[in-house]
This record gives structure tokens, C-alpha cells and sequence, in this order.
């Protein structure tokens, strides 16, 4: 019997597209989900099958912004035989993102049995829902919002993928709020953190989902759930980045704090009365 059944992957996978991209903790969402129809959020092959229908959130991404992925890719290359291509600020990107998804890959490592573990807490997700939110809510009033995309730099790439892995440690903080609000405080401005933090996500998200892969085939859950959760992530994901990259340049991010308070504190009532397993 697998640990999920179709109907479940379908749900988990529609929460994954809709919240992976949004600062509001895909992860803490997707447990607070598993918790409600009593899916054990410790469970090693269910922690593995969240990670997994990731990549269809990611497949979205390297669609939706093929033209700029191509872009890099192809000046990274140029710049490998050419030394003249190497001051092309695509060049550097592209290393960029190498170098900043280095930093959470060793903890990902390290800390492997915590974060499956202690970790994997609905008390957890609440206090990161909360504290995310005050993050947020800061880096918005802070930053000046005057650098574009063309003004990051490799110290920019390297705090912001550093920021990655707040959300690796503690499930509700966000890994798009992290670097989201990492952006802002180095006064980017929002749609360039937003960008900088689809980019940023590509490499250790895909990275996470095929080396969970085994885990979520061989520890319980089915292969149709898993494709199906997958390719649902995948549809409400590409709507869910059109969507946020209109709102982020009109609007501030005040209605994702309020959101991410007014759940945090939900769920720490659901605990404290018993209603949740956490």
C-alpha cells in the first residue's frame, strides 16, 4: 500500500505549484496538508516525495524563463573558450549561481538527519511561518528597492543562496522568502530579489528531488502518485510564477506576512487543542 495514494499526490502536488514560488513556505504547507489528511510528516518516503514533485515546480521555472536560461547558458559557455566573454555579466551569473548553491548542498548533507528528523515538526513550521514573516515584513521597509538585475553582484548571489538554507532548517521559513527578503535587504528591487530567487532555486531544488528520488520510489510511495503530484506541481506552478512576478511589481509583500502570520498562529492553535499530530 503506498504511504500516498493518487487523490493525496493530486492535493500535495496542486500546494507544491501554488506555494513553491511564493513567500510563503511550499514545505510548511505541504506538511500542514499531509497533517490534515493524516499523512505522517515524519515519514521518510513522504518527506522524499515532497522533494521530488519539487522538480515539477522547477521544470516550470527553466520553461517559463527558457529565453533567460539559454542566455546564461550560452554566454557560461562562450566564456569557457573565449577569455574576452568572461566580463559578459551573463558569464559571471551563471557562476554566480553555481557558487551560491554550494553552501546549501553541504548543509543539506550534514544536516540530512535533522531536517528529516526534529525538524520535520509542525512546531516548527509554525514559529518559522511567524518569524518568517517578521523577516519579510523588515527587508520590505528596509531596502531602498533601487538595484535592477543587472546591478547583483557575486556577493549578492552568494548571501541570498546562502539564505537558502534557513528554509532547509527550519520547514515554514521559506526558501522564497528567504532569499526574497535577502534581495531586498540588499536593496534590490522586488522583481529582481524574485527573479534572483527563481534563479537561485533551480540547482538545489532539482538537486533535492533526484537525490530524494530513491527514497520516495523504494520507501513506500508509488510510482503513478509520485508522477501525478509531479505534473500537478508542474501546471499550477507555471501559473503561479506569471502570477507573482505581475504582483511583485506593483505591490509589496505585506499580503504574504499577514497570510503567513494569521496561518502560523492557526497552527499553533490546531496543535495546542490536539486537532494536528505534529
Amino acid at each position: 500500500m503506498s504511504a500516498i495514494n493518487i487523490g493525496q499526490a493530486v492535493v500535495l502536488g496542486v500546494v507544491e505549484g501554488v506555494t513553491e514560488f511564493l513567500p510563503v513556505s511550499s514545505t510548511g504547507h505541504l506538511k500542514i496538508t499531509e497533517g490534515l489528511m493524516d499523512i505522517p510528516v515524519d515519514d521518510k518516503s513522504v518527506v522524499a516525495f515532497t522533494a521530488v514533485i519539487q522538480v515539477g515546480a522547477i521544470a516550470a521555472v527553466l520553461l517559463y524563463f527558457f529565453p533567460d536560461i539559454r542566455r546564461f547558458a550560452t554566454a557560461w559557455a562562450r566564456g569557457l573558450v573565449n577569455r574576452e566573454e568572461r566580463y559578459h555579466h551573463d558569464y559571471k551569473f551563471a557562476w554566480w549561481v553555481i557558487y551560491a548553491t554550494i553552501p546549501i548542498v553541504v548543509v543539506g548533507l550534514a544536516a540530512k538527519p535533522l531536517i528529516e528528523g526534529p525538524l520535520a515538526s509542525l512546531w516548527v513550521v509554525a514559529a518559522s511561518l511567524i518569524v518568517g514573516s517578521g523577516l519579510m515584513w523588515l527587508a520590505d521597509r528596509m531596502g531602498r528597492h533601487k538595484r535592477g538585475e543587472d546591478d547583483t553582484s557575486v556577493k549578492d548571489a552568494m548571501l541570498v543562496g546562502s539564505s537558502q538554507i534557513l528554509a532547509l532548517l527550519f520547514p515554514g521559513f521559506s526558501r522564497s522568502g528567504a532569499t526574497m527578503a535577502t534581495g531586498l535587504m540588499l536593496d534590490l528591487d522586488r522583481v529582481a530579489a524574485t527573479r534572483l530567487s527563481f534563479f537561485l532555486g533551480i540547482p538545489s531544488l532539482t538537486g533535492a528531488g533526484l537525490y530524494e528520488l530513491k527514497d520516495a520510489m523504494g520507501g513506500g510511495v508509488g510510482t503513478m502518485p509520485l508522477a501525478v503530484g509531479t505534473l500537478v506541481s508542474f501546471a499550477v506552478a507555471y501559473a503561479s510564477i506569471a502570477w507573482l512576478l505581475k504582483f511583485v511589481a506593483k505591490h509589496s509583500f505585506n499580503a504574504f506576512v499577514i497570510y503567513r502570520i494569521v496561518i502560523g498562529v492557526a497552527l499553533f492553535g490546531l496543535l495546542g487543542a490536539g486537532a494536528l499530530n505534529a
